[in-house]
């Protein structure tokens, strides 16, 4: 049974009026528990709105969303429980930083779910270890450390509830490449360790080849594609006249088969490079 289903899913943006637009239509989609998906799209294909319907901020014009096999809206009384099942956390989530220490920040997802204290300073501890937060910052003030940081004590927080699914909109988001790979490094470990479902929503291909076993593309509002990594980048063409920049490195490897070299031109990845390059100069070359 996939963890998330989503049965004709359809969001239609100023119904009724002049301005009405379906930011989503009719979606159909499953994805497995454990899975790390990437989701990408160009500005407007709807992959925001896709998951903000996965935890029901919004909801459905038409159309059904399951979690674990339990229709969302079935009972509106019980949404709450649903976020803490599938946590998201936003593009720059430092601005929804609020308590006074980092502590208690973290804590208060797994607060309000009911916890005891015991277990919820065991949440926090876990939370601040999985994004390398070390102990002597837990009782600082969130607004005294760096963006990097920040990010990490907003993400924190949300691990902190142990959703079976995290879902990230841009999570590094005007961080500089260091602070970009430390914190989808992070999320990786924790996805490893946890076996929890991830959905990472990116703008940068070079990321989502990198991390995503799975990658899920929206465009005009409809699912495009969702299928394992290697096989959406055989897509590269498409992807490019979407207005996606696939991976440099699936450019450079496009290239060098075009100008005849014996290269899988579907090449996305640095290991995947340095494996092809190997093969190459053993004369081992690709094969179609």
């Amino acid at each position: 049974m996939p963890i998330i289903k989503t049965e004709d899913l359809t969001y239609i943006y100023s119904q009724g009026t002049p301005f009405e637009k379906a930011a989503v239509d009719h979606v159909n989609l499953e994805i497995e528990a454990g899975e790390f998906v990437g989701v990408i799209g160009h500005t407007g294909s709807g992959k925001s709105t896709l998951i903000q319907h996965l935890n029901g901020l919004l909801e459905p014009t038409s159309g059904k969303v399951y979690i674990d096999g339990q229709d969302l809206w079935a009972d509106k009384s019980k949404i709450r429980q649903f976020r803490f099942r599938v946590g998201l956390v936003f593009q720059y989530p430092e601005y929804q930083l609020f308590e006074d220490t980092v502590a208690k920040d973290i804590a208060f997802g797994p607060r309000n779910m009911g916890l005891s204290e015991a277990e919820i300073q065991d949440r926090v501890r876990m939370a601040a270890q999985f994004v390398d937060l070390p102990e002597e910052i837990l009782e600082k003030s969130p607004f005294e450390l760096s963006g990097g940081q920040k990010r990490r004590v907003a993400i924190a927080g949300v691990i902190a509830m142990d959703p079976e699914v995290l879902i990230l909109d841009e999570p590094t988001a005007g961080l500089d490449p260091r602070g970009r790979d430390r914190i989808l490094g992070q999320l990786k470990e924790y996805h490893r360790h946890r076996g929890n479902t991830v959905l990472l929503v990116s703008h940068s291909m070079e990321d989502v080849a990198k991390y995503a076993t799975k990658v899920l593309v929206m465009n005009r509002s409809h699912l495009f594609l969702y299928d394992e990594t290697h096989r959406v980048f055989k897509h590269a063409e498409e992807l490019s006249r979407m207005g996606l920049a696939v991976p440099q490195l699936s450019r450079v490897f496009t290239a060098l088969a075009e100008q005849g070299f014996a290269v899988n031109p579907n090449t996305y990845t640095m290991q995947y490079a340095l494996n092809e390059i190997e093969d190459l100069l053993e004369g081992r070359g690709y094969h179609a």
